[in-house]
Order: C-alpha cells, then sequence, then structure tokens
C-alpha cells in the first residue's frame, strides 16, 4: 500500500446494548412484553454500532490503517465506546461534548420475533462540519462518512452541513466515499428533499456506496415503491431485478459521482463508474488502473454464507471490503469480489464485527472457491464473464 492509503471514516456512531432472551420462542408480542411482567434475561452484548465502527473496524481487521472521527458525550457511554475502540486497537479522534448524551440503541431480539431497536441519537444529532479534524484529514488518502440521514444536522437546511464537509475535504485533495441510510418515510429525514441534497453534493462524492432501497427513496421513487410493493417479506430486495439498476446508476453518475456501488442484499452488489477523464480527479486515494475502472457497469453475486446469523452491518462490512482492496491499488473485478466476500463474512455472526476475517483469510476464502447465490438474470443487458465470475452489464467499456 502507498502513502494515501490511510482512511477516515466518520460520521455516524453509537454504543450498541443487545440483552440475550431466554425461554421459547414466541411471535406474539402481546405475551412478551406485558406491563407490571418481570422477564429474565441472559447475557449483555455491549458493542460499538453505526458506520463510523462497522466500516471503520472492519476495515482495520483488513489491515487498513484507519482513523475514526464521530461525536459523543463526556458521560458513561461515551466512555463505553472509547473503551471499545480501545479493545479493538483502532485510533479514534472523537469530539467530546459535556453535557451531551453519547448516541446508543437498545436491540431487543425476542425468540421467533423480527428485532425491535430503542435508538437515542444524541450527539449525532449535533454532528456537524466543525466536528472534524481537517488537517488529520488532509493526511489520509480518503475520507469516508456514513449514515447521513440519521444525522439531524446533516439534512437540516437542504443538507447544508453535509455539503460543507465533502466540498472542504475534496479541496484538500482527499479521496472521499459517501453511504447512506434508509430514512422513515414519515420522519423528518424522509420528509428531506434528498434529490436536492444529493445533487449539491455528489459532485464532491468519488465513491457513493449506498444501498439500492436508499438511493432508489431518494432519487428514483417509482422503483422504490415498485421494490416495496412486490415484496411479500420483510426484504423488500426479494425480487429485484438487476435490470433495473442500470438506470439508477447511470443517473447518480450524471449527478456527480464518480463511483457508485450499490448494496443489494443477498442479490450482491452493483457497481458503475464514470469516464477515465472523470476518474483522473479522484485524489489522493486514486484507483490502480484508470483503464481497467473507468467507464464499468459490472454486478457480482453474493457469497453463500452459512450460517446466517445476522444483517446486523452487512453493508457497512462489504463498504469496507470494497475500500480495503481499492486503496491496496487491485482491480475493479477484484474489489467488487472483495465487497461481497466481507459482507459475507459479517453476516455470519451476531455483531457486525467479529464475523471479519484478516485480507489473506479473506483472499484465501475466495481463492478456494467460496460457492456464490447464483442470479438468473433475463433479458439481453446482462452477460456473465466466466473468468471473472461477474455479470457485465451493457454500459461496460468491455461489454
Amino acid at each position: 500500500m502507498g502513502k494515501n492509503s490511510k482512511v477516515v471514516v466518520a460520521g455516524h456512531l453509537c454504543l450498541d446494548l443487545t440483552p440475550q432472551f431466554l425461554g421459547e420462542a414466541t411471535a406474539n408480542i402481546s405475551e412478551l412484553f406485558v406491563p407490571g411482567k418481570l422477564i429474565n434475561m441472559g447475557n449483555l452484548t455491549v458493542a460499538t454500532g453505526g458506520p463510523v465502527s462497522n466500516t471503520g473496524v472492519a476495515l482495520s481487521k483488513l489491515g487498513i490503517d484507519v482513523s475514526l472521527m464521530a461525536k459523543v458525550g463526556k458521560d458513561f457511554i461515551g466512555q463505553g465506546v472509547r473503551d471499545k475502540f480501545a479493545e479493538y486497537g483502532v485510533e479514534s479522534n472523537l469530539t467530546e461534548i459535556d453535557g451531551a448524551d453519547t448516541s446508543y440503541t437498545v436491540a431487543l431480539v425476542p425468540k421467533g420475533m423480527d428485532r425491535i431497536f430503542l435508538h437515542c441519537p444524541g450527539t449525532n444529532d449535533t454532528f456537524d462540519s466543525d466536528d472534524l479534524d481537517y488537517e488529520a484529514i488532509s493526511k489520509a488518502g480518503l475520507f469516508h462518512l456514513g449514515y447521513p440521514p440519521l444525522m439531524k444536522k446533516m439534512y437540516e437546511n437542504g443538507g447544508e452541513e453535509l455539503y460543507k464537509i465533502f466540498k472542504r475535504v475534496k479541496e484538500l485533495g482527499v479521496t472521499t466515499s459517501l453511504d447512506m441510510s434508509l430514512p422513515d418515510i414519515n420522519s423528518e429525514s424522509g420528509r428531506a428533499d434528498w434529490h436536492h441534497i444529493l445533487e449539491k453534493v455528489l459532485p464532491y462524492v468519488d465513491l457513493f456506496l449506498p444501498s439500492i432501497e436508499e438511493s432508489a427513496f431518494m432519487v428514483n421513487r417509482d422503483l422504490y415503491n415498485k421494490l416495496k410493493e412486490t415484496a411479500t417479506s420483510t426484504d423488500m430486495l426479494e425480487n429485484l431485478d438487476i435490470n433495473d439498476l442500470p438506470p439508477l446508476g447511470s443517473k447518480l453518475i450524471e449527478m456527480g459521482a464518480k463511483i457508485v456501488a450499490l448494496k443489494s442484499g443477498v442479490k450482491g452488489f452493483y457497481l458503475k463508474s464514470a469516464s477515465k477523464e472523470v476518474l483522473s480527479q479522484m485524489g489522493n486515494c486514486q484507483v490502480g488502473d484508470l483503464d481497467n475502472w473507468a467507464n464499468r457497469e459490472l454486478h457480482e453475486e453474493s457469497f453463500n454464507a452459512d450460517p446466517v446469523l445476522s444483517a446486523t452491518g452487512s453493508g457497512d462490512s462489504s463498504i469496507a471490503g470494497l475500500l480495503s482492496s481499492l486503496v491496496r491499488g487491485h482491480s475493479i473485478e477484484h474489489s467488487i469480489k472483495f465487497a461481497c466476500a466481507v459482507g459475507g463474512l459479517n453476516v455470519q455472526a451476531y455483531d457486525a464485527i467479529s464475523g471479519i476475517k484478516t485480507w489473506e483469510e479473506t483472499k484465501a476464502l475466495i481463492e478456494n472457491g467460496w460457492q456464490k447465490n447464483r442470479l438468473e438474470v433475463s433479458g439481453s443487458y446482462w452477460r456473465y464473464d466466466e473468468a471473472n465470475e461477474v455479470w457485465i452489464g451493457k454500459g461496460d467499456s468491455k461489454a
């Protein structure tokens, strides 16, 4: 790796508290949660959460030099966050505010029921452009920020603070990366004009890395509604047709992003890139081979994960896989494959961190023939490249 391989990960951070439910499974919430009832619980799992932790710690486990930037309070929970980062051996550069509450999430996972999250946004809601150490960022190769829809200052006033962050970091010559989260449509974040916000911000974003649901919600509501209406389960991507992705990828490139990667859960990972001239402006963390990365359109199938225990942080982990390959100067085919591999490792653990393996261990799993979840693809837009084991779209320069 070169001198510009350091990655700064910033944005949403919280402490996750997950108490273990004992006893038999039940699908009836009213039987479990009764006013005045005492419920005996098992062990409490305490871990840091949000993309600063999920993506940042995964990058560190993959051998990347990482610095974490976020905002916490000078409180018991904030100390817990700092202690966890010290335990992980990851460098952190946290803004500490006296008298403020650090963000936390209580995850209730009763047996036989879907998860319930009790979330306090805390200091995430006051995080703004002044909470970053730009001198430290200027020495990095890549800056990644995650989950602005869960951070009030990031979407208020037409996303002005988010815009200021990316404009300033890009002017430092640092390569920029942005991940999103899916807003509740009835919340203040869900009512924000995300199309307008992205129009302002994406010209300063080199890698835009949302999920398909998130990007569709923000710039193609018809596709979002289609995904929601055709799903028969809680997985909106249950009936995803990858033929719907090229127009979405093209739109996001037209809005200013240089590389667009759309996470699609068990359906894999879609990636589209801009021209060689545009990619040459990526800054400190340039891709290794411009000819290989420019004007590409690929879809990588997910790896078969066994067992699947939890999808918590799987998208954040897949981003770590992509970025860890990119900063090492690998090809686009290698990078998208590594994204899916790290995401596949994540779901084999209950938390977002313990399933992640080292770079060499992950590489060995891929090379030893880790099986994929094969897609059924209709039409003539996509062809399967047997040599690289990836789908190539007609928008690809090598199609």
